[in-house]
């Protein structure tokens, strides 16, 4: 006999805030990321994102999430392939500046074209070249499943973290 109440057939209202939210968000810890693509004109577009997760091993697949009022919505969502830059610790500042607005966010960043063209940033701790297998629209986010074609990264280095609004290093325990 199955004692547990009936499922709702639709979510509840939220009983939070958006801001009671995004600072429960906060709390989870995450690593750093910049996003890598080029535009159709073959100019290279990126953004900090903290919204990456890997989602399968075979394939190898991870994902990421963008605003879907984002500036650089059309350039990934048309696109073939963007890359994943993981973020080492003496990196905050370049996290600043992918996500500052109204700046020439490559100037005097030292990076090289990837297999496919978007960008890899020098220094970072790892880097994930995809192609843009799936996208899903949920809420005010798109949400990019991206194929792994090549992966690399630095052993040793420490990461960059993100928790309540704050830039941390690793700090083993």
């Amino acid at each position: 006999m199955n004692s547990s109440p009936p499922r709702p057939a639709i979510a509840r209202s939220p009983s939070f805030s958006a801001r009671e939210f995004r600072d429960a968000l906060g709390m989870f810890a995450t690593g750093v990321t910049i996003v890598t693509a080029r535009n159709a004109a073959g100019e290279p577009i990126g953004l900090t994102a903290n919204s990456f997760n890997s989602v399968s091993l075979e394939p190898p697949l991870v994902l990421w999430s963008l605003s879907r009022a984002a500036a650089s919505m059309p350039a990934f969502a048309n696109g073939s392939h963007y890359a994943i830059n993981v973020l080492a610790a003496g990196q905050k500042a370049l996290a600043e500046r992918f996500a500052a607005r109204g700046i020439d966010r490559f100037a005097g960043v030292d990076h090289q074209p990837g297999i496919s063209g978007a960008p890899l940033l020098a220094g970072a701790l790892a880097t994930f070249e995809c192609f843009n297998r799936s996208r899903y629209e949920e809420g005010d986010h798109v949400i990019f499943v991206g194929e792994v074609e090549r992966c690399r990264h630095h052993a040793g280095l420490p990461p960059l973290l993100y928790h309540g609004g704050r830039f941390y290093t690793e700090h083993p325990l």
